[in-house]
């Protein structure tokens, strides 16, 4: 691996459970820059009528064109964040793998954002943008065997403390 490349953070969660609220609060931060790459942002590269037709199709050629798209950063020097999800679905297959058969070049660190499903469910019912079950369906379908570098725990610490322990394990930074 050439020290050149940026590293690759990949948030991994289920919705809700507070990836997205930590790159922001990492990108707040002023030690270190990091471009985004989002389940979010490229499914909406995706016109709704093709994701009605077909979800999980589409949004795998999507997801997958977005880890290349982080390894086309990482590999110019930049660092990223992916905020996704590893789920298993048969377009898919195996997701996981795939991920890491692209990024396998590249410095690869995979941090768990975790909560537990209750207040992922709660917090999903409050946003009003996801659907009550949405993170418990999430979970059941999350890739087995995934190794961790860290956990993060959105139901003890706050976004920026999550983003200040990332940091400090992963990138051995103080400063807040």
């Amino acid at each position: 691996m050439g020290n050149n490349k940026g590293r690759i953070i990949f948030l991994n969660g289920v919705t809700s459970a507070g990836k997205t609220s930590i790159v922001e609060a990492l990108q707040d931060r002023e030690d270190i820059f990091f471009y985004v790459v989002a389940n979010d942002l490229f499914q909406e590269m995706v016109g709704e009528r093709y994701l009605r037709q077909n979800y999980w199709k589409y949004l795998s050629e999507a997801v997958m064109l977005m880890y290349h798209t982080a390894k086309l950063f990482s590999d110019r020097g930049h660092n990223v964040l992916i905020d996704g999800i590893l789920v298993e679905q048969e377009e898919m297959r195996p997701h996981y793998n795939r991920m890491l058969e692209i990024l396998r070049e590249n410095p690869l660190d995979v941090v768990e954002v975790w909560c537990p499903l209750e207040l992922c469910r709660e917090r999903n019912i409050r946003r009003g943008d996801r659907y009550e079950t949405q993170s418990e369906e999430q979970a059941a379908m999350m890739a087995e065997g995934i190794r961790y570098s860290m956990r993060v725990d959105t139901s003890q610490y706050s976004s920026a403390e999550c983003a200040g322990q990332i940091m400090q394990t992963l990138f051995h930074s103080m400063s807040k």
